[in-house]
């Protein structure tokens, strides 16, 4: 080979080596975007027809009218429904029926929820889908700490690993419950972080009902009271105490944000065999009826509050009583539930990273990756829970928190559907290439590769010897690298002063103006 050859080849090699180098630039440089929420180009998968469909819908009907709901501990609610025709016998509510549904069509079909960064902004409703972090665990576990209980620098980690992912459109609410906090003062801390630590859209609390007056008063410190007057700022998640039951302390909650315009997830907390039937059928009308009765009932607060009609079903090992997720029966009841949302007019929540695994391993896996795709089949709107969620939701996991949010990307990419136009058709290529060549090289493939193809940040795609001679990691410890990375690169976003200093000035204030109460 020549001189002249060896040059050639040289700059070819640099060239390439060039590209390589930039390429992994790319890939490694910290990114603060955050994907748009997800709109679906592809159908809902819908399991019921429409016979059973109205029998759910007539069954649950009847449950309202004949065996009734208890709204205990709340004197006004119980004169709300006597005022709206209901038959009240103690806290026994019998809701006539047509009422509640008659109330429930005031409630928005979609609604925005604003984020203090506008671009953030997400829409529930329709076709969107917004995917909203883990909520409500006393325990974090990482592979340095193990399994523990979480702290207040445990809650903004998760914030900030929450504002780092691309994939996560909400900051979500509860991330993991900061037990070195007392708990009357938590949720000042809790929002406080949200507020400060992220400009994504956040969940306000619901542990108490003057709890949800803080966050509404914070909010308006945030965004200025005229502007949450007027729109809905926070989404927050009510529990139905199943079976049939509302708490006066979740129904005081409700009335708050009703009451202000903001956002609440009318939610029965259902563990099939335990607290619902053990049948589909048996436990979508027990959902049906619970919602229409707590949607109706925000209606009485406040016509047009924006509400969600909620699902959270899990069935029950009948051996050891542990709930268990992941199964056909859940898939079943949440394809079901969406419909009966659909048709009731309602934006539906449900669906999450479930497992019952102690560990983010296989189990963890399987069932997450069963409930993620459950749920966006089903065509729910907001998904809670969405990543982190460890040991039947006892434990909020660092690995599992940026494993979950990783894969959240391939629904966003599954939610497109098939593209049909000109290039996606491909004729161009299949011309170059024709009989016997490749596509490697062709034009069509030089002009999408980048685009083409969805690709983890996390997963391993090397081969063996170059994934032996890095030190042979599995998921989990490349998911803890991922952590560290995150959280080193983590940059706080902008707030103005101002509003930073009146933030900290109210919590510093409401603390300082009760004692430590961890009961």
């Amino acid at each position: 080979m020549s001189d002249t050859d060896l040059a050639v080849a040289g700059a070819g090699r640099r060239a390439r080596g060039g590209g390589g180098s930039a390429r992994r630039a790319e890939r490694t440089a910290v990114s603060l975007d955050t994907a748009k929420f997800i709109q679906r180009n592809i159908p809902n998968f819908e399991i019921l027809n429409d016979e059973a469909l109205e029998i759910i819908e007539w069954n649950a009907e009847t449950v309202l009218e004949e065996i009734g709901v208890n709204f205990v501990e709340n004197p006004a609610a119980l004169q709300r429904w006597r005022d709206a025709g209901a038959d009240v016998r103690g806290e026994r509510v019998h809701i006539p029926r047509g009422l509640a549904r008659k109330l429930c069509a005031t409630a928005p079909r979609s609604f925005t929820q604003h984020a203090r960064n506008p671009e953030r902004n997400v829409d529930i409703g329709g076709k969107s889908l917004v995917l909203a972090p883990v909520y409500g665990p006393p325990f974090v576990r990482d592979m340095e700490g193990g399994r523990r209980y979480a702290t207040i620098e445990d809650f903004r980690n998760f914030v900030k690993l929450g504002y780092m992912s691309k994939w996560l459109h909400h900051s979500g609410g509860t991330v993991c419950e900061p037990t070195d906090v007392a708990v009357n003062k938590r949720h000042l801390d809790m929002l406080h972080a949200h507020m400060t630590l992220s400009d994504k859209p956040y969940m306000g609390s619901v542990t108490e009902p003057s709890r949800a007056e803080d966050s509404v008063e914070m909010s308006k410190i945030l965004f200025g009271s005229d502007f949450v007057d007027r729109n809905t700022v926070m989404t927050s998640l009510i529990n139905i105490n199943s079976p049939l039951t509302f708490d006066g302390i979740m129904m005081g909650a409700l009335e708050v944000y009703a009451k202000a315009n903001q956002a609440a997830i009318v939610s029965p907390f259902i563990v099939g065999g335990a607290m619902a039937p053990v049948t589909v059928a048996g436990t979508l009308t027990q959902v049906l009826a619970e919602v229409l009765a707590g949607v109706a009932y925000s209606q009485l607060i406040r016509p047009g509050a924006p509400v969600i009609f909620g699902a959270f079903v899990t069935s029950i090992d009948m051996n050891s009583g542990a709930p268990t997720f992941g199964t056909p029966e859940a898939a079943h009841i949440t394809y079901g539930a969406g419909q009966l949302a659909r048709r009731l007019g309602l934006p539906y929540r449900s669906g999450g990273s479930f497992c019952g695994s102690k560990l983010p391993d296989a189990q963890a896996a399987y069932e997450t990756a069963n409930s993620l795709n459950m749920a966006l089949l089903a065509g729910v709107n907001f998904m809670l829970h969405a990543c982190g969620w460890l040991e039947g939701g006892l434990v909020s996991s660092y690995e599992k928190f940026v494993m979950d949010a990783d894969q959240l990307g391939t629904l966003h990419h599954l939610a497109q559907g098939i593209l049909m136009d000109q290039n996606a058709q491909g004729m161009d290529a299949i011309r170059e290439v024709g009989p016997g060549g490749h596509y490697l090289g062709c034009a069509h493939t030089q002009a999408n590769f980048k685009q083409a193809f969805w690709r983890s940040d996390l997963l391993d795609y090397k081969p063996f010897e170059t994934w032996a001679e890095e030190g042979s990691r599995d998921t989990m410890q490349l998911a803890n690298e991922r952590v560290k990375k995150q959280l080193a690169d983590y940059q706080q976003p902008a707030l103005d002063e101002g509003i930073r200093e009146a933030l900290d000035e109210y919590v510093a204030k409401k603390k300082a103006a009760m004692p430590d109460a961890f009961i």
